[in-house]
């Protein structure tokens, strides 16, 4: 069932939500979930991986190729839109949809990972965040509306709030001040974002300590946001307390809106965070990796360098429904263009790579439509090693 929470009132009638989520089923056992996300430029299944078009374009991939590949919503990067080409232009061009020519939906994230990670360049106050452009050199300035003016005039469905992603590892008093500050400005994100056919989703801070979660969880949720995030994790933390922290936080959060991890794409940790509840990803890592060569495959990594792959003349991944491996792109081709420096084989890894994730989610959502999540799971993990470095 779609949830009907009404929340804005223009002229005289009740509108709902820009962003609603439907649940469809559910796995009692993990508590993952298959849904659909409803937004004002189509509706998306979940389980759903967010490819990344961090300058209004996914590296290396048009639009067409991304809908082929199964893509329903993309991120973008509101922190480099706002340096170049700035969100004048963008709404001059009539928002971010037109000026990349991508009609479906479209996720902007705050700015706020992207100035926190400048580091000596940048110094955060009450107001909001200082800082110098890696572009130029010149002196910049995001704050909670500053931040929701952007992503207003870029006109993306979903909005991500200005927060602070506490590092690890972060002390405890550091990260209470942090966490409180981030709930601060989360409220005012919601005061100053005034276009009703945009969704704002909070962010769930607090470091690896639960009672701060605890707390941030309940705050953001009292707000009654249509969706949630949950950030500060996958920041160099092992991954049994990435997990740990992940299952407290998604356990604090309503059942009836969108769970959102951000910053993570590998398939073990996209197959945990299902099992967690959690029902969308994004990452650069599919297509960061395959400029550097590597290709994501049901086993492992297959680097397309290595020396083996010479005379190999079968495609990436026998089975796979990509443009390279439904092509007959081979991996001797694959690796001979990587070898050269020539940008279409670094296209093809990105297309492959870009395909696998959205096939691997849709085969988690079946999985739990069909009451085979666990299995699928198991069966998943028993066969991947994610320090292979040469697939079968």
């Amino acid at each position: 069932m779609i949830n009907v929470v009404y929340l804005h009132r223009l002229g005289g009638r009740f509108l709902a939500p820009a962003i609603t989520y439907e649940l469809i089923a559910k796995d009692e056992r993990t508590g993952a979930r298959a849904g659909i996300i409803h937004t004002p430029h189509g509706s998306f299944e979940t389980p759903i991986f967010m490819p990344v078009g961090t300058q209004a374009s996914v590296k290396g991939v048009s639009p067409d190729e991304l809908k082929d590949l199964g893509a329903g919503i993309i991120l973008s990067n509101t922190y480099h839109l706002f340096l170049r080409p700035g969100m004048e232009l963008i709404r001059e061009a009539g928002g971010l949809h037109k000026f990349m020519h991508w009609d479906r939906a479209i996720l902007t994230d705050s700015g706020g990972f992207q100035v926190f990670s400048l580091g000596d360049l940048r110094k955060i106050t009450e107001e909001g965040v200082t800082f110098r452009s890696h572009i130029d050199g010149s002196k910049k300035f995001l704050s909670p509306e500053v931040s929701m003016q952007v992503q207003m005039c870029l006109g993306s469905d979903i909005v991500m709030a200005f927060d602070e992603c506490v590092p690890y590892p972060a002390d405890y008093e550091y990260a209470k001040r942090s966490t409180e500050r981030t709930q601060r400005w989360a409220e005012r994100c919601q005061r100053a974002m005034t276009a009703p056919q945009q969704g704002l989703f909070g962010i769930v801070q607090g470091g690896m300590y639960k009672d701060l979660r605890r707390w941030h969880a309940a705050r953001l949720v009292e707000m009654d946001l249509p969706g949630y995030a949950v950030g500060g994790l996958s920041v160099g933390e092992p991954p049994e307390l990435m997990y740990e922290m992940l299952s407290y936080s998604t356990s604090l959060l309503p059942e009836h809106k969108p769970r959102y991890l951000m910053g993570v794409g590998t398939p073990d940790h996209l197959v945990e965070g299902v099992a967690r509840g959690i029902d969308m990803f994004d990452c650069v890592y599919p297509t960061r990796v395959a400029r550097n060569g590597m290709a994501m495959t049901w086993t492992g990594r297959l680097v397309m360098k290595n020396a083996n792959l010479e005379h190999d003349h079968r495609v990436i991944e026998e089975g796979c429904g990509c443009y390279a491996c439904r092509n007959g792109y081979t991996r001797a081709y694959i690796r001979h263009l990587v070898r050269a420096g020539e940008i279409f084989g670094l296209r093809l890894l990105s297309l492959h790579n870009l395909y696998f994730l959205e096939e691997f989610v849709r085969r988690m959502r079946a999985a739990i439509i069909e009451g085979r999540f666990e299995s699928f799971r198991s069966e998943f993990l028993a066969g991947y090693d994610p320090h292979r470095k040469q697939a079968i």
